[in-house]
């Protein structure tokens, strides 16, 4: 009964009016954007759609996980989804004029900057959590996805497959189970995810001649399918070990049914 009255009494109010101000402050960007570029309905119409996904998402994932308080590391998070967001309403509004490239490039580059911001943070306050890792990992899935396709603008559909990859993994895990376990932490893996933003943004500031830019894209995702397919066959492998009996399981098994 006890443990019931604790359950029912968790307040959301406070982790509801964080995410609140989140939705606020990216209407803010969003005219400020709109004031500053003259954003078009396309640029309008994404970056609302965002920031009503983001927000009903984190507050659903937030509610669930009942956090106490959103903390700090989860608001640094926040900023960076403001901040995505008003570069996934430039990207969209690229399709019918071309945004100031440098606005588009600096939103950007204090999104990736802000990266590394949240997670130490989280350790030096002692506020990790699993849903403020995933809060942190979908915010950087996405913006590679959108950075992709900005690029992609330029250099062709194949870019498709740096911001792709990433979701095809999740679907793919549907299919086969084994794909979900956790994975050991790794420098290389972390090192790789964020070269990805990196190096999308070189290209996608066009400072370098189309051919280079070109080179460097390939770069990212050469080293983005060497990480992708290291972790598959290390998945592989530990499910195709745990599923094999061990000889002393096997052994034990003959005893039992020899005559």
């Amino acid at each position: 009964m006890a443990l019931n009255n604790t359950y029912n009494a968790y307040d959301a109010r406070p982790v509801q009016q964080e995410t609140a101000v989140g939705a606020a402050a990216q209407l803010l960007l969003l005219t400020l954007l709109a004031t500053a570029v003259g954003m078009g309905t396309a640029g309008w119409l994404t970056g609302l759609a965002f920031a009503l996904a983001s927000w009903a998402v984190l507050s659903r994932a937030l509610h669930r996980s009942r956090l106490p308080s959103f903390g700090p590391a989860n608001r640094v998070t926040l900023g960076r989804t403001v901040l995505v967001g008003g570069v996934t309403a430039l990207v969209a509004d690229s399709f019918s004029e071309a945004p100031p490239v440098s606005l588009l490039v600096g939103l950007t580059a204090v999104a990736l900057l802000l990266d590394g911001v949240d997670g130490k943070v989280a350790r030096r306050t002692g506020t990790c959590s699993p849903v403020g890792a995933r809060f942190d990992m979908e915010v950087d899935a996405f913006l590679i996805l959108v950075l992709s396709v900005y690029v992609a603008t330029d250099l062709g559909p194949w870019v498709l497959l740096i911001g792709g990859m990433r979701y095809v993994f999740v679907a793919a895990a549907r299919a086969w189970p084994w794909l979900t376990a956790p994975l050991p932490p790794s420098t290389a893996r972390k090192t790789v995810a964020a070269l990805q933003g990196v190096l999308l943004l070189v290209a996608g500031a066009h400072l370098l001649p189309r051919p280079v830019n070109a080179g460097v894209v390939v770069l990212a995702l050469g080293l983005l399918v060497w990480s992708f397919g290291r972790d598959v066959v290390w998945l592989w492998r530990t499910s195709r070990t745990a599923a094999r009996p061990s000889v002393t399981g096997r052994t034990a098994a003959r005893k039992l049914v020899a005559p």
